[in-house]
């Protein structure tokens, strides 16, 4: 099953003031990964966030495999089981020099048990944990959010279904 999501947000912020943002992921002053308060698990690595470093959220592992500071870094799946792919955080210029995209990209092909658990659970918590991220960095940027996301129904049940 192929799968390719893509959530973006248009922040009021030139590109370069995202730069800070993207490099500070997996960070103690991570301002995007929304952990804060046990929101959902912390992003590790098991290093400073650059080519090779490994860690994950959760369940999900992944290791660094490409990184340009301040534009885009790219993490390739080695878990769950069934996961063959990445996910990436990638900035964008917009037509007014005031304002930038922070693009979030995943595209995968679930095999094997994957093939049930990401259209059943894993969809639904990357969805609520992706616009919780981007959130947090409209915050960073702006103060404020204009429209928060809110978990679904279906996200609220699997959150009291599911351990950690």
């Amino acid at each position: 099953m192929a799968v390719l999501n893509v959530h973006e947000r248009r922040l009021p912020v030139p590109e370069s003031g995202l730069a800070p943002l993207l490099d500070g992921l997996s960070s103690e002053n991570d301002r995007v990964w929304p952990s804060e308060r046990g929101q959902w698990p912390r992003m590790v690595l098991d290093r400073p966030l650059g080519v090779g470093a490994t860690g994950g959220h959760g369940p999900v592992r992944y290791t660094v495999v490409g990184y340009a500071p301040g534009r885009w870094v790219r993490f390739r799946f080695s878990g769950p089981k069934g996961f063959h792919g990445f996910h990436e955080y990638t900035v964008h210029a917009t037509d007014d020099p005031s304002s930038a995209v922070l693009r979030h990209t995943l595209a995968m092909r679930a095999r094997g048990p994957a093939r049930l658990a990401w259209p059943f659970v894993f969809r639904w918590f990357h969805d609520a944990v992706i616009e919780d991220s981007l959130d947090r960095a409209e915050r960073a940027c702006a103060g404020t959010v204009a429209r928060p996301a809110r978990w679904s129904p279906y996200v609220r049940l699997l959150r009291r279904l599911t351990p950690g």
